[in-house]
């Protein structure tokens, strides 16, 4: 249980550090100059990292449920 508590512990420390805060390079220089020139660029910085994020759980939700739907369908291959 101590060890738990302390992985728990550990791990919430380091999700307030700067290294958790990064992004690509890239995404961290549009959204440096932009709080710097007082543009909003970061809502739609946010829109598009949840427009990309959502994609794979679609296809694999779309998966699944085609799976399922294929699972739950009744055996009409016995013969007697």
């Amino acid at each position: 249980m101590k060890k738990l508590i302390f992985l728990f512990a550990l791990l919430f420390t380091l999700s307030l550090s700067d290294v958790s805060m990064a992004q690509c390079s890239m995404c961290r220089q549009v959204a440096a100059s932009s709080i710097q020139t007082g543009q909003k660029t970061g809502v739609g910085l946010n829109k598009g990292i949840l427009f990309l994020m959502s994609i794979p759980y679609l296809l694999g939700g779309t998966a699944a449920f085609m799976y399922w739907k294929y699972k739950r369908k009744p055996d009409t291959s016995v013969t007697e």
